[in-house]
């Protein structure tokens, strides 16, 4: 059945279409590729994503996008210029927590909610 797949996207509710817009506007410097019955389309490195109406609100209990970095520690000072306060949780056994980023030792990553709730991740991969 994979083959017939052509693609996948992420789908992001926002109870506030136009809120959305410019968080992912002026906070990650985003605009829509395009927008259709204010669904706001999104491209990034080769994926996509997209923040649709929603009256709904997410659980939060997960990521649910995910932006993959070079330097994660680069990333998270860029956000908290901009106003992104990160998400703190315990570490997993064999990690540390420290300064909102958790190094994994292969995996560097830091958590963030958009302006609707979503929470979102940005990760930096190594060896």
């Amino acid at each position: 059945m994979r083959e017939i797949f052509r693609s996948s996207y992420g789908k992001l509710p926002a109870q506030d279409v136009e809120r959305a817009r410019a968080f992912y506007r002026d906070v990650l410097g985003f605009e829509p590729i395009r927008q259709h019955r204010n669904h706001l389309f999104y491209e990034c490195g080769g994926g996509s994503f997209l923040v649709f109406p929603s009256s709904g609100s997410p659980s939060g209990t997960h990521d649910q996008l995910g932006f993959v970095v070079d330097d994660v520690e680069g990333a998270v000072a860029t956000l908290r210029e901009r106003g992104v306060e990160l998400e703190t949780y315990e570490a997993p056994p064999g990690a540390t927590f420290r300064d909102g980023i958790m190094d994994y030792g292969t995996v560097k990553a830091a958590w963030f909610r958009d302006s609707e709730g979503n929470l979102i991740s940005v990760a930096q991969f190594g060896g």
